[in-house]
């Protein structure tokens, strides 16, 4: 296959695609100047397959957790923030971990989140509306909004309206805006050896105590007797994990450890996937205030300012487009790679050109060999998205004719990835998303701004994640004016 030359035996491309914007674009340039499919020089001489193909993408997922599994590095890390949990596991044991999963996600479980996201927006008006005055309008950190989704998710309260940020949010954080550091990288290569070497004092060392540390803390507090009784939660809603273990057979759960493994898996990707999408959707919402105003005109028509579950489903289309666009731009992770278990063949949509000239329409995978799916770059292509696909628009997501459907996925994007590894809880995911959006938006009638205009410069802080932050400021803050 063609590829980029390599400018580091040692690093390979890997510091020149730091940053999931940055990655996306030079993705997408690639697959220009060399095909659909290609080939990139990775650390310590490696190389890995880029797929841009449509076709060989939809092959790779199906084809995920048997023939395409997580590279040992990945998966022992994994192992070690979050247990043997659905994400780590492959095969057979992947598909009991979704099975062991699936009642936290059924169509009740999504319901019962209703309440429970109306009361928090209600204690967030309760809040801002002793700071708002007619001659002021206050700064606030969407980072707020992490107290919804501690709620949502598992029951807890992280006390950001009273001035606390919980552990759990910084070493997540943390986490997600580390940059590629090589001696890291060592570091816990190494420490798959020799565990004694996370003792010394890196960047990462630090982060991966902390979170280590506050994952397990907050487990531990969910599963106290008082708050594991199944009855109702706040305000008649309840959390993912009581109908995790109200409708599990929890003899099938090797308890307490996989219990434990799936709440830290569901506590970490809930902040990554849902905080940092309603963070983005907010700026994006700041950036063009006629797109914020468009959505407040559909919210306000809804008589009262309780939110059911048929309205959030059925009466609100550009709702659904604005979450669906936020999801589209901004993914919170640029990329899936896995390693192959065994050789393949993968197909294609259209022929490429080879290194040696030769014209081929499928691309032969020998075992061991990395395989990239640049989800950044797949969900912004101009190929498929039309030339605004850099843009926030959600009016795409009205036209069905300007969705490319040859593009596997939900909703035809790559944000929750498709196939056997396809989020389980998504639906969770988007209701969650829309009933924050739409409640803390009609409630008092609420105007997001940023600092300086619609112009100010937000920036993706860090390589682990699509975290938002505003440039020279204090990591993954990101400041709002809001007002009436």
């Amino acid at each position: 296959l063609r590829g980029p030359p390599s400018p580091s035996w040692l690093f390979g491309v890997t510091r020149t695609l730091a940053g999931p914007p940055a990655a996306g674009l030079l993705y997408e340039r690639w697959a220009e100047e060399y095909g659909s499919v290609y080939s990139i020089p990775c650390e310590l001489g490696q190389s890995c397959v880029v797929l841009c193909d449509p076709k060989a993408i939809q092959h790779f997922y199906a084809c995920e957790t048997r023939e395409y599994v997580h590279t040992t590095l990945l998966r022992t890390f994994v192992e070690r923030i979050l247990g043997r949990s659905l994400f780590w596991a492959e095969g057979e044991t992947h598909r009991r971990h979704k099975k062991l999963l699936a009642p936290a996600f059924r169509p009740a479980a999504v319901k019962d989140l209703l309440p429970i996201v109306n009361s928090s927006a209600l204690k967030f008006a309760a809040a801002w509306d002793q700071l708002i005055t007619p001659n002021r309008s206050p700064e606030i950190d969407v980072r707020d909004w992490y107290d919804t989704i501690g709620s949502a998710g598992v029951g807890l309260d992280f006390g950001t309206l009273r001035g606390r940020r919980s552990g759990v949010v910084e070493a997540i954080n943390s986490l997600s805006g580390l940059h590629t550091d090589f001696v890291a990288i060592i570091q816990f290569a190494t420490s798959l050896v020799t565990p004694a070497v996370l003792k010394f004092p890196t960047t990462f060392s630090r982060v991966y105590k902390q979170l280590d540390t506050s994952l397990n803390h907050v487990v531990s507090e969910v599963c106290e007797p008082s708050a594991l009784g199944l009855g109702n939660g706040e305000a008649g809603g309840r959390s993912v994990i009581h109908h995790l273990l109200e409708n599990n057979d929890l003899q099938l759960m090797k308890v307490p450890e996989e219990i434990r493994s799936q709440l830290k898996l569901l506590l970490l990707t809930g902040y990554v996937t849902t905080a940092n999408c309603l963070t983005w959707c907010l700026v994006e919402l700041c950036r063009q205030p006629d797109i914020q105003h468009k959505l407040r005109e559909e919210l306000s028509a809804l008589p009262g300012s309780q939110l059911s579950w048929e309205r959030l489903t059925n009466e609100l289309p550009y709702l659904d487009a604005v979450i669906h666009e936020t999801l589209r731009l901004h993914p919170p992770l640029p990329f899936t790679t896995r390693v192959a278990a065994q050789d393949d063949i993968i197909p294609l949509t259209a022929p490429i050109v080879t290194a040696s000239g030769a014209v081929i329409d499928q691309v032969f995978v020998t075992k061991g060999q990395l395989v990239t799916v640049p989800i950044y770059t797949m969900n912004t292509s101009t190929i498929f998205w039309g030339p605004d696909a850099k843009e926030f628009n959600p009016d795409r997501f009205l036209d069905q004719e300007r969705i490319p459907e040859q593009i596997p996925g939900h909703r035809h994007i790559l944000t929750f990835v498709h196939g056997q590894r396809m989020c389980p809880g998504r639906h969770y995911a988007l209701a969650e998303m829309k009933a924050s959006v739409a409640l803390h938006m009609l409630i008092q009638n609420y105007v997001f701004e940023l600092l300086d205009g619609p112009g100010s410069k937000v920036d993706v802080v860090g390589d682990m994640a699509s975290v938002p932050g505003v440039p020279g400021g204090d990591g993954d803050c990101v400041p709002l004016k809001v007002r009436r």
